[in-house]
């Protein structure tokens, strides 16, 4: 068979009408949603050190990493990265719309409409020389559960996956785990015996449980191999001590509180009236769909219906911020919240499985496609203030370095090569903060702030890369006993006249606040 013929069957045959508006609906909203990050070469802090990185960080768990983001070359090239990494997120959509059954097809388009725009998605690419492996660590993830459902013996592959998506990025295993749960509780909708039930929802546990074994073995081999031990960033170093009795009911309360604080106080979620609203009518939707399929099937009958929903309600809190339970002194930052995109997912996914007369289902799925429209555009927004904010810590702090720049170059006895010692914050006195986005954009990590120097590294970096010289600014520890002198501590900060000094023979740059 030809390529053309081969692709001909597919499409006529295997490939559902759900899944292609999905993908395309993600991928081209997703092109215009964050086309500006797409287009521009702006990096945040951690991007002026990975212009060019390899991306071993097995150190901190991610021993796939590496693989999963060489299709790109290990160089920040933010439009083929973008184009991946939405590529990837288009084929987890329209696995996403198979696994949740969606059967309308404006429905699976909003659902990549919902999977792409989420603002957790504009702090990735805030952070966009990873992206695209962190969004094939995604597709793993999804493809996990569905595999798992789909095969009896699926269970196996399934586990191989969320191995790998571990190995890529962690935080996707509350993304594999909110999936698990919505699958069984469409399992509990069948028709099916409770014994066939109980055996399909096993799957998921026996999937999990092998994702999680096989990766850990590989990477304590792996470790093993290149010689390393695990870092202490983000706690990754205490993967696999557990938590101890007496620490386990403080845990439980620290999940459930970090999802509610989240999920109303978070500011992403929701941020203001509108999209409060349109929450509010994907809820109503669901609850009143849920309400029909209660009366139609006479679940109402059965003591066994309640038990399921209130044990949904609370196991769902904890799996979603399970990374809490894996890493306990993680710094549970946005790119770690993906999965609360499931929320308003779901919520849209159980609206259009209701029963009833045609009149009530006409309403609401008029509902549910204006809310969802509603928080999309919503989301969209927000990205893109976000960006906007970016691209004005780029500009803010390119003129900084120049001014800084021209200082340090003129002050006498500089010379080529000279030990800089110099503080990487920037003075909020002298420079006060001028983000006029934080009421939108306070919990997208990467996005928000003034300037993108927050340590000396940043500086050689930026100073580098983007202004083209080269500084000898020495690493934090080389001037730990000069910091407290009392030579540095009357200095000026920066633009100040004598913010900028030399000392047996080390030049200090003074840019922090005046008297610290």
């Amino acid at each position: 068979m030809t390529p053309e013929g081969l692709f001909g069957k597919l499409n006529r045959d295997r490939i559902k009408k759900e899944w292609k508006v999905s993908f395309l609906a993600t991928f081209l909203i997703g092109l215009m949603v964050h086309m500006p990050v797409l287009l521009s070469d702006i990096p945040n802090h951690d991007g002026l050190d990975s212009l060019y990185f390899n991306q071993n960080m097995i150190t901190s768990g991610r021993w796939f990493l590496a693989v999963a983001c060489g299709f790109s070359s290990f160089y920040t090239i933010p439009w083929l990265i973008g184009l991946l990494g939405l590529l990837f997120l288009s084929f987890a959509a329209a696995a996403l719309v198979e696994l949740l059954e969606v059967q309308k097809t404006w429905a699976a388009a909003l659902v990549g409409g919902l999977l792409v725009s989420f603002p957790a998605l504009a702090s990735t690419f805030a952070y966009v020389f990873t992206m695209d492996g962190y969004m094939l660590a995604l597709l793993l993830a999804v493809l996990a559960v569905l595999v798992t459902k789909k095969y009896r013996w699926g269970f196996a592959a399934g586990g191989v996956c969320l191995a790998f998506s571990m190995g890529t990025y962690q935080a996707y295993l509350s993304f594999a785990m909110v999936l698990s749960l919505y699958s069984i509780l469409l399992l509990m909708m069948d028709d099916a015996k409770p014994k066939e039930k109980a055996k399909r929802s096993v799957r998921y546990l026996y999937m999990g449980v092998i994702g999680v074994t096989l990766y850990y073995l590989l990477l304590q081999i792996l470790l093993k191999i290149e010689g390393k031990e695990l870092d202490t960033y983000q706690g990754i170093n205490t993967l696999g001590t557990g938590v101890s009795a007496s620490g386990a009911g403080t845990l439980l309360k620290s999940l459930y509180h970090d999802f509610f604080a989240f999920v109303f106080r978070g500011n992403v979620v929701f941020q203001n009236v509108i999209s409060a609203l349109a929450c509010c009518g994907l809820a109503l939707a669901a609850l009143w769909a849920g309400v029909q399929l209660m009366f139609a099937r006479k679940w109402w009958k059965k003591i066994s219906f309640f038990a399921i929903i209130v044990l949904t309600l609370a196991v769902l809190p904890p799996i979603v911020n399970v990374i809490l339970v894996v890493s306990p002194n993680v710094n549970y930052h946005l790119l770690m919240r993906f999965q609360y995109v499931l929320l308003p997912i779901g919520l849209l996914c159980f609206a259009t499985r209701g029963r009833g007369d045609k009149k009530s289902s006409a309403w609401l799925e008029w509902l549910t496609l204006g809310a969802a429209f509603v928080l999309v555009f919503h989301y969209a927004v927000v990205d893109n203030i976000a960006y906007s904010n970016l691209a004005k810590r780029y500009e803010k702090t390119y003129a900084y370095c120049i001014r800084l720049l021209d200082r340090i170059e003129q002050t006498e006895g500089y010379y080529p090569g000279i030990p800089i010692a110099m503080v990487g914050q920037v003075s909020d006195v002298q420079y006060p903060d001028t983000d006029i986005s934080l009421p939108v954009t306070s919990n997208m990590i990467g996005l928000y702030g003034d300037s993108l120097l927050y340590t000396g590294d940043n500086y050689r970096e930026f100073i580098r890369h983007y202004l083209g010289a080269t500084l000898n600014i020495l690493p934090a520890e080389a001037m730990a006993e000069a910091y407290y002198s009392e030579e540095y501590e009357a200095m000026d900060s920066f633009p100040g006249k004598n913010s900028v000094c030399i000392i047996d023979g080390v030049m200090y740059v003074k840019t922090e606040n005046l008297g610290r």
